[in-house]
């Protein structure tokens, strides 16, 4: 087992965030399985957490915040923590997001990320490496906050109609994905639009693609790479991409016309199999 005093908190905020868990922990003279015992965690989740050898998650950190009255130290911790758990190239993208006023995508494959369920998510992620499938589904979850602000960026989401009939974790799982989706439906910042496949060919066969506008700075354009991602504020390819994109706005179908469609994949694709009764 490593030993907590050789982490340097400033190695990365999760050396930082178990290093200030021991030194906060000793301080009220608690030993690991009484800290444990207090919050309700099973086990050396404790010991485990601060040698860097588990992820901590909002849970737990509001949990030791309230048991150790850190005045939410953790809670604001936790959020670099799974943010640094993100493929180091996606990270600048994931910090322009969060500052983000306004998000347009266009999804041709899966679920946008801020959209999907956390069992959707496991599943998308889990596909190449589920060693580290925990933290990558909590690092999306967590990213999906900005969504709960007090003021959230306005979010428009075209999704290509494969997007609904791929099957990604099973009958449950999209059901309950597309579910979620419809959940959106009363919420004024967010949009949700389904580009059906008799558009034929439209402006995003390129590949899926986001479009961040902010209050003070440039826009940017991200586009998802295999093993990195592309983001340029350069305007010539603003100003393409923002015309692309009004015209996939135009090529899909209305939010009420989606909401109907996915309504009836969910019913007729995903529905829930019931036993026949016997005679």
């Amino acid at each position: 087992m490593a030993n907590i005093q050789t982490l340097d908190p400033s190695a990365s905020p999760l050396d930082y965030y178990g290093w200030e868990l021991r030194r906060q922990r000793e301080a009220h003279g608690l030993k690991q399985g009484q800290l444990d015992e207090i919050i309700f965690c099973t086990g050396s989740l404790i010991g485990q957490i601060e040698t860097t050898r588990k992820i901590p998650t909002r849970d737990f950190s509001e949990r030791v915040d309230a048991a150790l009255g850190t005045d939410g130290t953790f809670s604001r911790l936790i959020g670099l923590v799974l943010r640094s758990q993100l493929p180091t190239w996606f990270q600048p993208y994931a910090e322009m997001e969060a500052k983000a006023s306004y998000i347009s995508t266009y999804q041709a494959q899966v679920v946008y990320g801020l959209l999907q369920t956390e069992e959707y998510a496991r599943a998308v992620l889990g596909v190449e490496d589920r060693s580290k499938v925990d933290e990558m589904a909590a690092a999306r979850m967590e990213r999906q906050r900005i969504l709960k602000r007090d003021q959230p960026p306005a979010l428009w989401v075209i999704l290509d109609e494969a997007a609904l009939l791929r099957d990604i974790g099973g009958r449950d799982v999209m059901r309950r994905q597309l579910a979620h989706l419809l959940s959106f439906q009363d919420n004024p910042w967010v949009q949700v639009q389904v580009l059906p496949f008799r558009t034929g060919q439209h402006a995003g066969m390129m590949g899926s693609f986001n479009l961040l506008r902010f209050d003070d700075d440039p826009d940017l354009f991200y586009m998802d790479g295999y093993d990195q991602g592309h983001m340029t504020a350069n305007p010539d390819v603003i100003k393409e991409r923002s015309v692309g994109y009004a015209r996939l706005q135009a090529s899909a179908l209305s939010p009420e016309d989606s909401a109907k469609l996915i309504t009836r994949v969910m019913e007729e694709r995903y529905a829930t199999q019931h036993r026949t009764e016997e005679c």
